[in-house]
């Protein structure tokens, strides 16, 4: 009886909750080559690259190894909306529109679209052509000493809602 307890509640803690931005900070000099990997499999190869991932406990393990080379927190999707719209792009370089969203999907904007992204209805997959990877700007008013965690002042690791307005910098 108490395997079959363990069983359901491994189970749904591997379903995401919700969606994390992740950004690289810092360049590839001297990364240790499992780090290396690891964000080769985020697909953040460069630096002020973005992905959107699941809030699931592989991901949560991947991040934890590459916390000193990247930012995380959980996205809204007011944020995703304004990136898919400024970032956002399809295969060829072309930006992403509503016009698209209507045309290969049943969603009437890009807002709506976000909004199932973030509820967890669809994925930023479902969407034919567009590109895994949000390439942003460097932020406005620069990273605040790159190399210490969030939480002492710094810019990397995890740092909750907070990342919605070092993306809005970026953007």
């Amino acid at each position: 009886m108490s395997a079959d307890i363990a069983s359901k509640s491994t189970e749904k803690s591997d379903i995401a909750q919700n969606r994390l931005g992740v950004i690289r900070i810092r360049g590839t000099v001297n990364v240790r080559k499992e780090i290396a990997d690891t964000l080769n499999m985020l697909r953040l190869r460069r630096p002020n690259w973005c992905v959107i991932v699941d809030d699931r406990p592989s991901y949560r393990g991947m991040l934890q190894k590459a916390k000193d080379y990247i930012t995380w927190g959980e996205v809204t999707s007011e944020t995703l909306s304004l990136l898919l719209r400024k970032r956002g792009r399809i295969m060829g370089d072309d930006p992403v529109t509503d016009r698209y969203v209507q045309k290969k999907l049943e969603f009437t904007s890009l807002d709506e679209f976000a909004e199932a992204v973030i509820d967890l209805k669809t994925n930023l997959s479902d969407l034919p052509g567009l590109k895994p990877v949000f390439r942003l700007h460097p932020p406005k008013k620069g990273f605040k000493r790159k190399k210490i965690p969030f939480s002492i002042g710094g810019a990397l690791g995890y740092r909750g809602r907070a990342i919605n307005d070092l993306i809005l910098r970026m953007a």
